[in-house]
């Protein structure tokens, strides 16, 4: 289990890295062309990984048609960070993101399982991200404002 852990982590770190290169190179490129470049990188480093292990894919014979929408998706995630990232900073684009992904993991548990008692918690949770941003840009607000007379004094 502690393999997956790290191996999670480790994706996070992934992604935030790639938030802030992608960012950046839609600052100067414009976002899609960033994402364009994105997964093109990706898909020739897939494509070297596989072929050196001798894993080539094929394509799965029986896949629904909504099994195919997660490269449309990951391109638009990709887009829409490169856009986000370099108007919000990276950790205002993180804690956004993570409370997407936490609002999408609720809905699709909800609608897999039918409804469930678990999604007031997971709203909850959601709903603290979005307080610690908030709070984090409050707080950025007050630190850039000068100082009042009454602290001067």
């Amino acid at each position: 289990m502690l393999i997956v852990i790290a191996a999670a982590i480790a994706n996070g770190l992934c992604i935030g890295g790639s938030r802030a290169v992608n960012g950046k190179l839609g600052q100067h490129r414009g976002a899609l062309v960033a994402s364009f470049w994105n997964h093109l990188g990706g898909l020739l480093f897939l494509s070297l990984l596989l072929a050196a292990s001798g894993a080539m894919p094929r394509l799965p014979a029986h896949a629904p048609w909504h099994a195919w929408c997660g490269g449309v998706i990951g391109a638009l995630f990709v887009a829409l960070n490169s856009f986000a990232l370099p108007r919000l900073g990276t950790m205002k684009t993180a804690l956004l993101v993570i409370a997407g992904q936490m609002l999408a993991g609720v809905l699709i548990d909800h609608l897999a399982a039918g409804g469930g008692k678990s999604a007031p918690i997971q709203l909850a949770g959601a709903a603290l991200i979005a307080l610690g941003l908030f709070a984090s840009r409050r707080a950025a607000a007050q630190a850039s404002q000068p100082p009042t007379a009454a602290r001067q004094a």
